[in-house]
């Protein structure tokens, strides 16, 4: 065969394969995806197929591997059961009419039940936060459990973690969760793992990416929950990971950037909820079901004084067969008749959400988003400001927490009733990819609250009009567009 023939089989095996592989992907990728994002990935495959094919492999599934679906799903049998009938909650007041259906969806998508009796403090100041969950595990006498996708000893957190080891002194136990690849990647990594292995805390790596251990799944499937519990009294949890403001980051140093949470302090029988989230999560990782602390679940006490609240936790993530926080938010948006207040660092809505905003504008709600001047991740940066112009024109008021602050709080309002507060941002990560967890809350002394917090915002934020948009340079938005369509790539 003379070389003139054999570069031609080439060519057409080449051919043939590049053309199969197309054919392939029209027929695995759409299955069970959302169109938009079949649409790009099919688009990623044509222009570079080959890239595109890998990349697919590598990140295209956003489930979680079987056996870790098995244990989400047989946790939440055991939570259904264990909470059957412990939804006491007030009535002394009107509820709005359609609470009940969404503590109904709530119920069926993540197994947690709405429970009274609670009180609430939420804690907006960076170290304050840091300071009352040192104090609550300084009074710990019986476990503690930290779960934090970032979690570091650095020269901040330092009396934190010298606390838990006092703790473990006491005789307290001491349980630790952080996310692999989320904590890896920060400065301090390896001097947190030994910290915490001499001080004999019992750590483990959330969704740790180990292939010569058998410990994979997509990479960038993440557990993305804060939360802290002492002795299933007390608990912590909000959208602050356990680190310095910084980042630590000498990028963030340099441009001076300081981080701008908001965590919620609760007391009351969620906080057995709060807890049975953190078994949940030991439990995927260790396979060992914490028996004793789980028992607290059934400890439920009915609500007494004025000023407690109804509460309700969601877990959402690839563990669960649907997008549990999405369907929660898309719920609270289409029920809402006075005003709708987000506060999201990275804000990114699918096809439902933006409609669900939009359209509630067009039927007189009144809609305030509060998002970052600046921003620390530039493809959501740049995806993000991609829907400005169009939040603009529907009538969504877009106010810009003005640098060098990145506004990270995570938490909406719908009327005077109810708010969510949790890790969860409104982006297509947090919906499919990230494991969170919300906290929905019916009561107005919460809202009022929160209220108070989204002022404080307004006064250190600038509005964004949308002539001053308009005048964004050809490159941004350039930029932006092609940052939202890599923001399908789910």
């Amino acid at each position: 065969m003379d070389r003139g023939t054999l570069t031609w089989i080439i060519i057409v095996v080449a051919l043939i394969v590049d053309f199969g592989l197309r054919i392939v992907a029209i027929i695995v990728i759409p299955r069970n995806r959302r169109p938009t994002s079949a649409t790009a990935w099919l688009l990623s495959i044509y222009f570079i197929p080959y890239l595109g094919w890998l990349f697919f492999l590598l990140i295209g599934s956003y489930k979680l591997p079987k056996q870790r679906r098995i244990r989400q799903q047989r946790i939440n049998d055991f939570i259904l059961e264990s909470t059957d009938g412990i939804e006491r909650v007030r009535r002394d007041n009107p509820w709005p009419p359609w609470l009940q259906q969404v503590v109904r969806l709530n119920r069926s998508l993540g197994a947690m039940p709405l429970v009274g009796g609670n009180t609430s403090t939420l804690i907006g100041d960076y170290q304050a936060s840091l300071d009352a969950m040192t104090d609550a595990v300084n009074a710990a006498s019986r476990y503690v459990h930290v779960e934090f996708y970032i979690l570091t000893c650095d020269q901040t957190t330092a009396p934190f973690f010298d606390a838990l080891e006092a703790a473990i002194g006491r005789g307290v136990t001491v349980r630790v969760m952080l996310d692999h690849i989320a904590s890896l990647r920060t400065r301090d990594y390896k001097h947190t793992i030994a910290r915490l292995t001499d001080m004999g805390a019992q750590w483990q790596l959330m969704l740790p990416v180990q292939p010569f251990k058998g410990k994979y799944q997509r990479p960038d499937l993440r557990n993305h929950r804060k939360l802290l519990v002492a002795d299933g009294h007390v608990g912590f949890m909000g959208s602050q990971n356990m680190i310095d403001r910084t980042y630590n980051k000498r990028s963030n140093i340099k441009r001076g950037l300081q981080w701008k949470e908001l965590v919620t302090r609760l007391e009351g029988p969620i906080v057995a909820g709060l807890d049975a989230i953190f078994i949940t999560d030991w439990y995927s990782e260790t396979g060992e079901l914490l028996a004793r602390e789980r028992d607290a679940m059934e400890a439920v006490a009915p609500p007494e004084a004025v000023d407690e609240i109804d509460c309700q936790l969601v877990p959402s993530g690839p563990g669960f067969a649907g997008e549990n926080n999405l369907k929660l938010f898309l719920a609270l948006l289409y029920y809402a008749t006075d005003q709708i207040i987000i506060t999201s660092p990275y804000f990114v809505p699918d096809e439902a959400m933006l409609t669900a905003l939009t359209t509630a504008v067009q039927r007189g709600i009144r809609v305030e988003l509060f998002v970052s001047q600046i921003g620390d991740q530039a493809l959501v940066y740049h995806a993000q400001r991609s829907y400005y112009e169009q939040l603009l024109r529907a009538g969504v008021t877009i106010w810009m927490y003005k640098a060098p602050y990145i506004l990270h709080a995570k938490h909406f309002t719908i009327d005077d009733e109810v708010a969510v507060i949790g890790s969860s941002n409104m982006d297509m990560r947090s919906f499919m990819l990230n494991a969170e967890i919300s906290l929905m809350v019916r009561g107005r002394s919460f809202v009022t609250e929160l209220r108070k917090v989204e002022q404080g915002y307004r006064e250190a934020s600038k509005r964004l009009t949308l002539d001053e948009w308009m005048k964004q340079p050809l490159r941004s938005t350039v930029l932006d567009n092609l940052a939202r369509l890599t923001s399908a790539l789910q």
